[in-house]
């Protein structure tokens, strides 16, 4: 099991992917209302955007699919690690967590960076209980693991991936499907408000199985946060919101 106790204040922060690999100067006046940041995504490998169209709407928010592009694990701590150490909050790296032995590596070279607060993992849509366990056992190190899953995939992977020495999870965005303007269907990541009933759904299932859980999924305002910890999350994470032009000084958790 997991050997750290992951603790926020405020129990809010960023979701990997929507405020950068750093937080624009202009938005540090709102970081006061986090308790940590989260970096956008980052491969061992640097990854371009996903080629053809990548944004959808529907009636509960849109779909996503941008391929996570990065410009790869040694640009970005190159670029990035004296910024983190001079944030006024914690920060915690995302990483793509694909092949155990790239994870392994790129988790050896955070070791020691000042700033950090922990890892977030993000496994892969499909990975198995084993896969989900190797992968996290890959990341131990010196600082805590939180592991994103699935939020339809978290209630059968959860403890496999505490039992590995994660110290909470978090949750990624629900897959779907829609038709695209081209032929054939467009998969992607769902944002927006529709996502907010089958977030809280998990995060509640999660935690009254004693499972330290991120929330995160369709939360539009305070009070949407506040119901997520309510319902027992550690902590919450915005997504979608944060590209909505809300101002974050209005979260007050």
């Amino acid at each position: 099991m997991a050997k750290f106790d992951l603790a926020f204040s405020p129990p809010l922060m960023n979701a990997a992917g929507t405020l950068g690999f750093v937080p624009e100067r202009r938005g540090l006046a709102a970081l006061e209302r986090l308790g940590a940041f989260v970096t956008n995504p980052i491969s061992r490998q640097a990854r371009t955007p996903a080629a053809g169209q990548r944004y959808l709407e529907y009636a509960g928010g849109f779909m996503l699919h941008t391929g996570h592009p990065n410009p790869g694990f040694k640009t970005a701590v190159n670029r990035y690690a004296r910024l983190w150490a001079s944030l006024e909050l914690p920060v915690i790296v995302h990483l793509l967590a694909q092949e155990p032995a790239d994870l392994a590596w790129m988790v050896e070279r955070l070791e020691g960076l000042e700033g950090l607060m922990g890892i977030e993992i993000g496994l892969p849509p499909e990975a198995s209980a084993a896969q989900a366990t190797e992968l996290v056992d890959a990341a131990w190190s010196e600082l805590p693991v939180i592991a994103r899953l699935p939020l339809e995939g978290a209630a059968q992977l959860a403890w496999s991936v505490l039992q590995a020495g994660a110290a909470a999870i978090s949750l990624s965005a629900p897959r779907g499907a829609l038709p695209a303007s081209s032929a054939g269907l467009l998969c992607g990541r769902l944002h927006g408000p529709g996502v907010y009933p089958l977030a809280l759904r998990a995060v509640h299932s999660l935690a009254v199985q004693d499972i330290p859980v991120i929330g995160c999924g369709g939360i539009y305002s305070p009070e949407q946060a506040r119901e997520m910890l309510l319902a027992g999350a550690l902590a919450v994470q915005l997504d979608a919101v944060l590209w909505s032009g809300r101002d974050l000084q209005t979260f007050t958790v």
